[in-house]
């Protein structure tokens, strides 16, 4: 699994486009995919899920705390289940920075700038591969396993 992230409009997308072609298949919470945990009806080799960062908001707006964490890594697990299950499959996640900044006035949009910094260390822990994007360029700040060239 690769995890991309950096700041809003920093080039994110068009980094992942450039990096991985245009034969990805593309899940985006931004045009309002819900977040899944399976993906058998994807037929694409290389599937990118982008906008993590609006997934996570709705799961600290639906559950407390602990059971949002239990469900988040529960899908990432299965997330982890199908890129593994075929050797030529390629997990890549994409979701923007929202932790840097003025901290926000409103309680929930501090815990959804909470819940995504946590959601966000436990990807990174899980991922072969980690990128920050910014202003288009990219720095690759973990690299493991089969990701090592």
């Amino acid at each position: 699994m690769h995890f991309v992230t950096g700041g809003a409009f920093n080039g994110k997308r068009a980094w992942v486009k450039k990096t991985y072609g245009l034969n990805c298949s593309w899940l985006s919470a931004y045009q309002g995919t819900s977040l899944t945990e399976g993906f058998n009806h994807v037929n694409s080799e290389i599937l990118v899920l982008e906008g993590i960062e609006i997934w996570l908001k709705e799961l600290a707006e639906d559950y407390d705390s602990n059971r949002w964490r239990d469900i988040w890594n529960h899908t990432m697990n299965n997330w982890l289940i199908w890129e593994k299950a075929e050797p030529q499959r390629k997990l890549v996640v994409i979701g923007t920075d929202i932790t840097k900044g003025i901290v926000p006035i409103e309680k929930e949009n501090r815990l959804w700038r909470d819940v995504t910094g946590w959601a966000y260390q436990d990807l990174a822990a899980k991922a072969d591969k980690v990128d920050i994007i910014w202003y288009g360029l990219n720095r690759t700040i973990k690299q493991t396993g089969d990701e090592m060239q």
